[in-house]
């Protein structure tokens, strides 16, 4: 029994080294800490011994812990069952082959560490202590021997989500002497887990705002002409109550020409548009320095035409508020 306590109290001793090589394994998962709740079951070999020979059995349990993110701390409760058969000496002297049951009622405190708690398939060790009610013989009262319990785990988790944990492990557990026996158990179990406060999401990061386009006016010209419509004057006041609404803002007025005439013409009369816009702002209230006049000639058609092509589209001034 000695040995076992030692084995089992060694385990212990061997999870913080586990933890320091954990940063050498560690999978960059989904991992949070919480408090988590779980069940479990599965076959139970209470191993032959000089007493008994007892049937492959089964346990069930249930456990409630929480996880640090590698290690975690668990309480959990279980009862095994296993039938069998051995000799009974009876009080007067006599002995009979007997057929019976051994139950188990375990409540341990378990500690374990997982090697990978943010991949998809974590292997773990742990050990546990507690206390034991057990049956004394295989035709004893029911669970009225309260013994010392000690267990050794190995496992491996399948974490379905970040919250759900499926495993599979096999355990030693064992307990003091209960009386006609040893008890010594291999345990291979099937539990699954559910770990609380799973943080939300993350919220996705808003769009970059809109480029904001700046407010553009066109004012339109006959043929060969710089003077000013009575629809071009009430464009430019828009643009000049534009330009006021912003307060702080600049003017930028190109002129540009269709294809009739030569290069050097049209470039001289695009200028000549632009500074009558210019003019006619100056006159709406516009100071004169915020403004900037360029020529663009025929160059930049809004309308692409051949060469000497009256194009109405493309005898016009823009006005650019910014």
């Amino acid at each position: 029994m000695s040995k076992k306590a030692l084995l089992a109290a060694a385990a212990f001793l061997a999870l913080p080294a586990a933890a320091n090589a954990q940063s050498l394994f560690d999978s960059a998962g989904p991992t949070y800490p919480g408090v988590y709740i779980g069940a479990e079951g599965g076959l139970n070999w209470l191993l032959n011994n000089n007493s008994y020979i007892m049937n492959t059995g089964w346990a069930v349990g249930g456990k409630v812990g929480y996880d640090f993110v590698g290690p975690r701390v668990e309480i959990e409760g279980m009862y095994h069952n296993n039938t069998g058969s051995g000799v009974v000496a009876f009080p007067n002297g006599g002995f009979a082959n007997v057929n019976g049951r051994i139950e188990q009622v375990s409540l341990m405190g378990n500690l374990l560490y997982d090697f990978f708690p943010g991949a998809t398939i974590t292997p773990y060790v742990g050990a546990g202590l507690g206390v034991a009610f057990v049956d004394s013989t295989i035709q004893g009262c029911s669970l009225c021997s309260t013994q010392f319990a000690y267990q050794g785990i190995l496992g491996v988790g399948y974490n379905a989500t970040p919250a759900l944990r499926v495993a599979l492990e096999g355990r030693y557990y064992g307990t003091t002497n209960p009386g006609a026996y040893t008890n010594n158990n291999i345990m291979a179990l099937l539990s699954v887990s559910y770990k609380f406060g799973q943080p939300e999401a993350a919220a996705p990061p808003p769009p970059p705002p809109a480029a904001v386009t700046p407010p553009s006016f066109m004012v339109f010209f006959d043929w060969d002409r710089s003077n000013l419509s009575q629809q071009a004057l009430t464009t430019i006041q828009q643009a000049a109550n534009a330009f006021k609404a912003k307060g702080n803002a600049r003017i930028t007025a190109t002129g540009h020409t269709d294809t009739t005439g030569p290069e050097s013409y049209n470039m001289a009369l695009s200028l000549r548009r632009a500074n009558a816009v210019k003019d006619a702002l100056v006159r709406d209230g516009v100071p004169a320095q915020a403004i900037t006049v360029i020529g663009k000639g025929e160059t930049q058609l809004l309308v692409p035409t051949g060469d000497n092509v009256r194009e109405p589209q493309n005898r016009r001034v823009e006005i650019v508020v910014q």
